[in-house]
């Protein structure tokens, strides 16, 4: 079922959780593996927890149940703890320091870009000593849309930030008013909650914990030393240095989906740089504007547009004024690597020797799509798979599947459930040179969810897997 390059080998570690999300190692080598707790939204009433991984059985060292509003999304051991991502109890994102007998200490909190679909990603330390964490943007494209339904509820004053101070054209979109006990339309802008309109000129103020960002931070002083490294993300979900010390990150991009979609044609990894603003919300994943002929989608799926009362072309117009916000176009040589579009790359690694020519390359897991609800139009699946970039040189590089299913798509979408990969969302390379894949496990589509305030995706527990890669040679 599964196929990798000769002189490559696949075992299952374990299988049987629910909703694993990351895998560690302590200073003596053991293995640790974090189940998020739920996904979007706290419904899903599971375990948040980390679980030691020895001889193929996962035993509970830490449960957070009721100490944290789930889900763990990022972890990793540093200093003689865990330090995990999660949201906080009104939906802001956090980060917190977790002893192995139990003890959580919160170090960062308050970002409010969590309060929607785009919750902190991952976390992991640099050489410098700093943590950085993965913050996606709140929303798809800019504003708190139809798309939001469920986290508006919730967390009304939920809305995407910036880095820096910028200057909005004023542009707003006229939805159905989605709020408790509202009724009609409501014109509503961008970076802002929903329901509130913006005006041209009108300037958003940046902030450092900012959302579509990698977030740098002392750990022993994270509040008072938080600053965003890069900015203009979509939705950051995973960071990896190559042995030279260059970052790289993985991207999810834009959702083709109603009131400002984008009909991109890829998701994104990205050279890091710091200080740069990577196009979010008027580029696309390969830098190109938003504005293309060959980003339009259907007319019918864009909201109306209006600016300052008066009704716009149905075609995308650029959100921020560039001149004023003292913005420049991305540097497309960010670009690492091009996914195809919605496949969804997530927590990367880079491998270490003993890997022969794959010796310092990237390996990017693939979470796959989310159709129909990210991209209606979708005809194949996209993703369930872990590809390899080539982090050599200053060109984009091609994107190479590594480890796949023998046809397209989760396992069990094949009726092979167990048998292959479903949806990975982590990839790290433990002490013993190996490869480990944290799989999340089996999802579908259930469009009865949204009557019930809930996203429309559900999972199923009790269907995550860690897989280890190893060189045959080893």
């Amino acid at each position: 079922m599964i196929r990798l390059p000769d002189g490559y080998e696949i075992e299952k570690v374990t299988d049987g959780l629910t909703f694993p999300t990351s895998v560690t190692w302590d200073d003596e080598g053991s293995t640790y593996v974090a189940e998020a707790g739920g996904t979007f939204l706290d419904e899903d009433d599971a375990s948040a927890r980390i679980l030691r991984l020895e001889g193929g059985e996962a035993t509970e060292v830490v449960n957070l149940d009721g100490d944290i509003y789930p889900a763990i999304s990022g972890m990793t051991w540093h200093d003689g703890a865990f330090y995990i991502t999660h949201r906080e109890e009104d939906l802001s994102g956090a980060v917190s320091r977790v002893t192995p007998d139990g003890e959580r200490t919160q170090i960062l909190g308050g970002i409010v870009d969590s309060k929607s679909d785009h919750q902190p990603n991952d976390v992991r330390v640099g050489r410098d000593g700093r943590m950085y964490v993965c913050v996606g943007i709140g929303g798809n494209s800019g504003f708190m849309d139809q798309n939001m339904i469920p986290f508006v509820q919730k967390a009304p004053d939920g809305h995407p930030t910036a880095a820096e101070d910028i200057v909005l054209r004023g542009v707003n979109i006229e939805l159905a008013d989605f709020r408790d006990d509202s009724s009609g339309t409501v014109r509503t802008g961008a970076f802002v909650p929903f329901g509130t309109e913006t005006e041209p000129g009108q300037v958003i103020e940046g902030r450092n914990k900012c959302g579509g960002s990698i977030l740098a931070f002392d750990p022993e002083n994270a509040e008072d030393t938080v600053e965003p490294l890069v900015w203009g993300l979509r939705n950051a979900i995973g960071i990896a240095w190559n042995r030279r010390g260059e970052m790289f990150v993985a991207e999810n991009g834009y959702d083709n989906a109603p009131g400002r979609p984008i009909a991109d044609n890829y998701d994104a990894t990205y050279r890091v740089r710091e200080g740069v603003w990577y196009g979010w919300p008027d580029f696309t994943a390969n830098m190109d504007p938003v504005t293309s002929p060959k980003y339009r989608p259907t007319s019918s799926t864009i909201a109306p547009q209006y600016i300052d009362g008066e009704r716009q072309p149905e075609e995308l117009s650029f959100l921020i004024d560039h001149e004023a916000s003292g913005l420049q176009p991305p540097d497309k040589s960010l670009v690492a690597g091009l996914h195809e579009v919605n496949a969804s790359p997530s927590k990367p690694d880079i491998a270490p020797a003993g890997w022969g020519e794959y010796t310092d390359q990237l390996f990017v897991p693939e979470y796959g799509d989310l159709s129909w609800v990210t991209n209606a139009l979708r005809d194949k699946p996209a993703g369930s798979r872990v590809v390899v970039i080539d982090t050599e040189g200053d060109s984009q590089q091609k994107v190479r599947p590594f480890v796949q299913n023998a046809e397209p798509g989760p396992a069990s979408h094949q009726g092979r459930h167990g048998e292959g990969l479903e949806r990975p969302y982590d990839v790290k390379f433990g002490p013993d040179g190996a490869m480990y894949i944290v799989d999340f496990g089996v999802q579908r589509i259930n469009r009865n969810r949204i009557a019930q305030g809930h996203f429309p995706v559900e999972w199923d527990r009790k269907t995550g897997t860690v897989w280890r890669v190893t060189p045959t040679a080893s």
